[in-house]
């Protein structure tokens, strides 16, 4: 079917516009978020600890939450940070990691429009489903997930869906150039990328190309799981074993556990919350993404990674874990509504219809309070503390005040304190509560304590400074 060219010149300007005012619309967001002292040490300061501390000579070096200095790689695989130090000589500021990450998810939108376009025949379909791409909940919390603000994962999204888009194409190297780069973003990735070579070889028959990218896809994963982590882990282990314990914790115990007792996973799945979790990814695009069971296949990694672990967080999409699960279920999804092309536009209708209409489930609707929260005492308090503190210094922070830190070798997360010189806290920050109990005993105990002196204290906002150096 021809695409009518003022139509697609129409449509085209349509998306142009909408993924550009949605972008500002989530830049400002994302900025109001941080501005308030609502974005916390984890995980926007853990990355930009990373990069401040590699362009200092500390290769990806983060201060853990239990104090400790750990290098990146030993918890997450994302040497893609790497390539955000140069941006960081121009402009050494937090905001620019959130601002990144907002134009990089928005910018997914062209890359559905144009894949819809073309299987759909209709720069009109093309358009719908950009806009659902974008109104999807799932898009939205990795444009911007609240409190933690940065991942480099959420950039694997866009850099998926343009890999699918050149895969489709048949331009070869800009997929293997974007495929790289989405694979440096996490370590399942790799796997997820390399399940498009499975796609691509049935799709189009170029079964050596597709087959060597499923290779080396694995390759990667399997080399990040089993060498890179344990390699950089101090404890030789991948640290997010615990969540996994049900099926047997480590990628080998996984392996024998799939062998020596399978129910294991069933019951590990078989959950209402993981099924709640599986029908707002899918339902709404309509389940067309299971048309194309090929292409969802890369979905797969982090499916398994989100349903076989005990966190519940981990299967909530207001989260970035479905960052490798979005470009595979919307590019599916088009190419399920190309199996009744002549009902594309009305099917696409439809598929913005279905997304539309779970749109509220958004971070957007936290912009009011932050807007309102703009230059409360409060917050003018938190922002005098935090001015208080001395450029690298070590110092120990609240979550929420440590966000804005982290630019520094040694942050500590509150009440871990070791041999930090300043410690700054908000005793009514909301991230605490029952995860650490006697936050405010903790609190009062050093302000009680003689070797620290109260240089500001306000709304519950308190600065504390060393008076001398005790050895610690």
């Amino acid at each position: 079917m021809r695409v009518d060219s003022g139509e697609a010149a129409a449509a085209m300007r349509v998306v142009y516009a909408g993924t550009a005012a949605y972008a500002a619309l989530f830049v400002f967001a994302a900025v109001m978020h941080y501005v308030v002292f609502k974005t916390q040490r984890p995980d926007l300061g853990n990355m930009v600890q990373a990069i401040w501390s590699t362009t200092h000579g500390h290769f990806l070096e983060a201060t853990t939450l239990s104090g400790h200095q750990r290098d990146r790689l030993g918890i997450h695989v994302d040497p893609f940070l790497l390539l955000l130090v140069p941006l960081f000589w121009i402009w050494s500021s937090p905001l620019l990691l959130p601002i990144i990450q907002v134009l990089a998810v928005a910018s997914g939108a062209l890359p559905v429009f144009w894949l819809a376009r073309k299987h759909l025949g209709s720069a009109r379909a093309g358009a719908h489903f950009a806009f659902a791409y974008l109104l999807y909940p799932a898009t939205q919390f990795n444009a911007f997930t609240p409190g933690s603000s940065f991942h480099s994962v959420a950039i694997a999204v866009p850099l998926v869906l343009y890999a699918i888009w050149f895969l489709d194409e048949d331009r070869l190297i800009a997929f293997s150039a974007v495929a790289l780069l989405a694979c440096t973003t996490k370590e399942e990735i790799p796997l997820a990328v390399g399940c498009l070579g499975i796609w691509y070889a049935v799709r189009k028959g170029r079964r050596l190309f597709g087959l060597g990218v499923f290779a080396a896809g694995l390759a990667v994963t399997l080399f990040d799981f089993l060498w890179v982590i344990p390699h950089f882990s101090p404890t030789g282990a991948d640290p997010f074993t615990g969540r996994y314990t049900a099926v047997g914790g480590t990628p080998r115990g996984i392996a024998h556990t799939l062998f020596a007792d399978p129910t294991a996973f069933v019951h590990a799945v078989a959950t209402t919350h993981k099924a709640v979790y599986l029908v707002l990814l899918l339902a709404p695009f309509l389940g067309l993404s299971l048309l194309e069971p090929l292409l969802l296949l890369g979905a797969v990694p982090d499916l398994a990674i989100n349903l076989l672990s005990s966190k519940p967080d981990q299967t909530t999409i207001s989260f970035h874990w479905t960052a490798g699960i979005v470009p595979f279920v919307v590019a599916a999804s088009i190419f399920g509504a190309a199996r009744f092309k002549s009902q594309g536009v009305r099917l696409s209708l439809w598929v913005l219809a279905g997304t539309a209409c779970l749109a509220a489930l958004s971070p957007i609707y936290l912009l009011k309070g932050d807007v309102r929260a703009l230059g409360s005492p409060l917050v003018s308090a938190k922002a005098h503390a935090v001015s208080l503190i001395p450029a690298g210094v070590p110092v120990s922070a609240s979550h929420e005040l440590g966000g804005h830190l982290s630019e520094r070798r040694y942050i500590y997360t509150f009440p871990h304190v070791l041999r930090s010189r300043w410690i700054v806290v908000d005793a009514n920050d909301r991230t605490y509560g029952e995860k650490t109990p006697g936050f405010k005993r903790y609190i009062g105990q050093y302000e009680d304590d003689k070797a620290w002196r109260i240089v500001f204290s306000s709304h519950g906002v308190a600065v504390l400074h060393r008076r001398r150096a005790t050895g610690r």
